[in-house]
């Protein structure tokens, strides 16, 4: 299974995260209901998350034909992260669908709290 994703996010490497993700990409978030459509609104929410997760690593791999689960930790603020991202690639290896499930609610709330302040701040022209 391609990894190319998985070194774009612990590279912290924005421009070939991006280039791993398909135009059309469907990003459903711990925190939202409604998916997020389309490359460039699911790096607008990938670009702030890099910046608010700390120590985060993946701990933990599994793959299938098209489809991978990655485990990882990180911090937010005072609260440690535990989740997975589950990932669906096309034939050509882009990422189609990408679905993060994060744990304890605590650190849910903390990364929501953290991801709106984060927003809004890339959102206020400088």
């Amino acid at each position: 299974m391609t990894s190319a994703f998985r070194d774009a996010v612990e590279a912290r490497d924005v421009q070939a995260l991006r280039a791993v993700l398909h135009p059309d990409v469907v990003f459903h978030s711990p925190a939202v209901f409604k998916p997020y459509l389309g490359r460039d609104a699911t790096m607008t929410l990938l670009r702030a998350v890099i910046e608010v997760f700390d120590e985060f690593r993946y701990v933990g791999q599994t793959s299938g034909d098209d489809e991978q689960v990655l485990r990882f930790t990180a911090r937010v603020g005072d609260r440690d992260v535990e989740g997975v991202d589950v990932i669906r690639y096309d034939a050509d290896g882009l990422v189609v669908d990408l679905t993060v499930l994060i744990r304890p609610l605590s650190a849910l709330v903390a990364l929501a709290e953290a991801m709106q302040a984060k927003l809004a701040e890339q959102a206020t022209p400088r």
